[in-house]
């Protein structure tokens, strides 16, 4: 199992940018995957996620460049640079991971505990 905690979130005014990290404990030697996902009252959505080795991402379809993944595998942190913020993205954002080699890049094994993200107009 993996233990994930996210930290960075907070208020921002739409245009603004905000990074959130999750750095990762555990059984970290078998990571393959880190993602992001984020949370509205009846609907939870996938912002995007990064393979362990290498460097290959890949984003929900409503980032359109706004949104960047990175990793620092050193630390086992992985980062989520949100530029460009709107009130829609609004929401609590989850950090996850896969060390079941699982081949979606949606599908995770673990969760952490979410961090909110609010962005006023």
């Amino acid at each position: 199992q993996v233990q994930l905690v996210e930290s960075g979130g907070g208020l921002v005014r739409a245009g603004g940018s905000l990074r959130l990290s999750c750095a990762a404990s555990g059984r970290t030697s078998s990571l393959f995957k880190m993602g992001w996902f984020r949370q509205v009252p009846g609907k939870r959505e996938f912002v995007g996620g990064i393979s362990m080795s290498g460097n290959s991402t890949y984003y929900g379809e409503f980032v359109k460049g706004r949104f960047t993944i990175s990793r620092d595998h050193a630390k086992n942190t992985v980062y989520l640079q949100m530029n460009s913020l709107k009130p829609e993205d609004t929401a609590v954002y989850y950090c996850a991971a896969d060390w079941r080699r699982r081949d979606s890049w949606y599908s995770y094994t673990d969760f952490g505990q979410g961090t909110q993200v609010t962005v006023s107009s």
